[in-house]
């Protein structure tokens, strides 16, 4: 993987890094401490950490983000937490209102760029409203105008926009697709999904099978790692070309789940024999890990795992909505390639290395 977020200037900065625990935020506190950022950490819990320190407060109380933020003074905020909640309604006022309120709570810091995670649902929509309607052909690209359907990633970007033209500072949007990186509680995580998927299937001996639609299994798709996100978000910070621009952000290639699911297989040790590919119908895993996650608890024990709570490792209905899609869902890169980001990653070696992490961590055997 190359760099491209080499510092264009020897000002101090200092990273204000909100949802610092998540996939992505946990990549980015790795990425601005190798690059020599003073990094602060926001999180619900404060977790401080040789260089980094962590800062707790509640996204949805501004007074709290107040309280924990009126002695900071961050020069760059990289925003890229959000909560669901149980209609988009509920989504657009819960998550605009943590970005409008963290942007407020700063207006006293020297603040020059913030940059914020969304995704491909600004071109596939909502949840409850998913792939349905009409949207733009693919691969998606930027310059597409936002669907006719109320969505969180939209209320997100309009409170960054007007923070920014209120508080002068620069911009940027950052559209991943399936993130998948090294955290452990995030509603959000397809990489650990699979992984506690296949540990289970290998220890009972049932079918590692794939969840998704024929769509997903014979299509084209591609997928985002958490480092190279981070690259692009510090790239975006600090490089002119980045400024006030949305991009896509994926690895760069582009694969076919019936050419991956095999491969993440073998990468997790499920024989041969157990790997069943798409059989004729979605198999959700929601529905094929019902009976079979209870067993996760005796699973820890024999392993040695640090995590017996199964919550806390597998987002299956996260997992299935990325694989049960009934369209092709591929992203194009060229904007941030034309303007100096060039960063690459293999999906199949980012999930090689994502696993090898998470058995050195003992979250899985």
């Amino acid at each position: 993987m190359t760099s491209n977020s080499n510092s264009t200037a020897n000002a101090p900065r200092t990273a204000l890094v909100v949802g610092a625990s998540g996939i992505t935020g946990s990549a980015l506190v790795d990425r601005l401490s190798q690059d020599g950022w003073e990094v602060l950490a926001l999180s619900r819990r404060a977790v401080t950490s040789g260089t980094v320190r962590g800062i707790a407060a509640d996204l949805r109380d501004p007074a709290s983000l107040r309280a924990a933020l009126a002695e900071e003074r961050p020069t760059h905020v990289f925003f890229t937490a959000w909560q669901r909640q149980a209609t988009e309604a509920e989504n657009i006022a819960v998550n605009g209102a943590m970005v409008r309120d963290l942007l407020a709570a700063l207006d006293h810091a020297p603040v020059e760029h913030a940059a914020l995670v969304t995704g491909l649902k600004h071109y596939l929509g909502p949840f409850e409203a998913y792939a349905a309607g009409e949207m733009p052909d693919t691969p998606f690209r930027e310059e597409s105008e936002r669907l006719d359907t109320p969505n969180f990633y939209y209320a997100q970007e309009d409170e960054l926009f007007a923070a920014a033209a209120r508080q002068h500072f620069t911009w940027s949007v950052h559209r991943s697709h399936t993130v998948i990186g090294h955290a452990v509680g995030n509603a959000m995580n397809m990489g650990l999904t699979i992984a506690v998927q296949a540990t289970i299937a290998k220890h009972l001996g049932v079918p590692f099978v794939f969840p998704g639609s024929a769509a997903q299994w014979n299509g084209l798709t591609d997928m985002t790692d958490a480092g190279v996100l981070a690259e692009q978000m510090v790239w975006a910070s600090t490089e002119p070309a980045g400024r006030n621009e949305a991009f896509n952000i994926v690895n760069g290639d582009i694969f076919r789940w019936r050419w991956m699911w095999p491969r993440l297989a073998e990468m997790l040790g499920v024989p041969a024999e157990q790997v069943v590919g798409f059989d004729g119908q979605a198999r959700p895993l929601e529905e094929q890990m019902a009976q079979l996650e209870q067993h996760w608890p005796a699973i820890a024990a024999e392993h040695g795992l640090v995590e017996a709570d199964i919550s806390r490792l597998a987002s299956w209905w996260h997992t299935d909505a990325d694989l049960g899609r009934e369209m092709e869902v591929v992203t194009d890169m060229g904007k941030s390639r034309a303007a100096g980001f060039l960063s690459f990653r293999r999906t199949d070696q980012a999930f090689a290395d994502l696993f090898e992490r998470y058995r050195a961590d003992r979250l899985i055997p």
